[in-house]
């Protein structure tokens, strides 16, 4: 099958998906509508996969002029005559997409774009416009798909793909080396690994981390990764005299994390929207307890009294009474990894959920040639 995947940019996903990809029999061609100016993703595209010279693609922040897009997507579909194209976010590439009366198109939603891209004006008239002309629509959790079908997306034309994780690389382990780097070997460490963006939750993670630290002196908060509120938060800790007691990493290659999520004792995300959390999946399948905001996306991951707990979304308060209550008992610390681990590998396996995507594009090909 000749397939266009086509993506916003290339980051650590689309890698993980084209990389799955290009061991398969079809012949897979990558579009990418935008360059970001930070890297997101320094491995290479397989060799297999063969990209695409169109009007997109290497401008961070493109204007988008849908004629002019469409236009040369059309050309391109000419070009490459695809038997398939997978498409996602849904308000930009997969509209485009659907702009141009192709099909089957497989729409990929990346979980913000239909939790908050699609809950009012534009981005809402957008989405049930491409969900109207997708034949199918790939979604990562419950949560994205109750909201898809909310759009007017039937469930008989979804499949819930959840992206997964590789479980060799991320599995139980300990990385002392690092903790005695950071001079915290006796602390309790608290590991962050979202972007330093305002969805993300970062400031009421921060605010949460200060009131909780005034009562527990050997509270750590290792931050991964970057963004615009980076020097907001670096501020309010120096003003409560806590900068000595975080410590800011910035973004973290693939082959480093596993040591981050080893040396942790608690993964925390105050994530304001999610679908399935890859770096939630990441640290569970690392073996570590996870404290989160009670969003859909979270708990349908995170069981209570058995992986972790949740928190008020949105409430620093109720962060910091959570994270008084899981530095408490070593023994259930150990017990909800131990659990987190086990639903990983249950849930978030990455090879055995990548042939959910095979079976779809497989499902669509047959659908396509009966209706020829």
């Amino acid at each position: 099958m000749r397939v266009i995947y086509f993506s916003k940019d290339y980051t650590p996903h689309d890698h993980r998906i084209l990389s799955a990809l290009s061991e398969t029999d079809h012949e897979v061609h990558f579009l990418r509508l935008q360059q970001s100016q930070r890297i997101q993703e320094d491995r290479a595209l397989p060799d297999s996969i063969r990209t695409i010279d169109w009007i997109g693609g290497s401008e961070a922040n493109p204007a988008f002029e849908e004629p002019k897009y469409a236009s040369d997507l059309k050309r391109v579909i000419e070009e490459i005559k695809p038997d398939l194209i997978h498409a996602g976010p849904v308000q930009s590439c997969a509209y485009l997409t659907a702009l141009t009366n192709f099909t089957p198109l497989l729409t990929m939603s990346w979980g913000y774009d239909i939790l908050r891209d699609a809950q009012e004006g534009n981005g809402r008239k957008i989405a049930e416009f491409t969900l109207s002309r997708s034949s199918l629509l790939a979604c990562d959790c419950e949560a994205v798909a109750s909201a898809a079908n909310d759009l007017g997306m039937p469930r008989d034309k979804m499949v819930i793909f959840p992206w997964g994780v590789d479980l060799n690389h991320f599995s139980p382990g300990s990385a002392e080396e690092l903790r005695a780097k950071l001079g915290w070997q006796d602390a309790f460490i608290i590991l962050s690994t979202r972007a330093l963006r305002p969805i993300y939750g970062v400031d009421i993670l921060v605010e949460g981390f200060i009131q909780a630290a005034k009562l527990r002196a050997d509270l750590r908060l290792l931050i991964l990764h970057d963004g615009i509120l980076r020097e907001d938060l670096e501020r309010k800790l120096r003003e409560e005299n806590l900068e000595d007691r975080a410590h800011f990493v910035g973004r973290v290659g693939f082959d480093h994390l596993p040591a981050y999520y080893h040396a942790a004792d608690l993964y925390l995300s105050a994530s304001r929207s999610d679908g399935s959390s890859i770096s939630l999946l990441e640290a569970m399948a690392s073996g570590l307890p996870a404290l989160v905001s009670n969003i859909p996306g979270n708990c349908e991951w995170v069981e209570l009294e058995k992986t972790g707990w949740w928190f008020e979304d949105g409430q620093s308060h109720s962060l910091a009474k959570a994270i008084e209550i899981a530095v408490k008992d070593e023994t259930i610390l150990k017990s909800y990894g131990r659990n987190a681990r086990k639903i990983a590998v249950l849930r978030a396996n990455w090879d055995v959920n990548f042939q959910l995507l095979v079976h779809a594009y497989q499902s669509l090909s047959e659908a396509n040639e009966k209706a020829a």
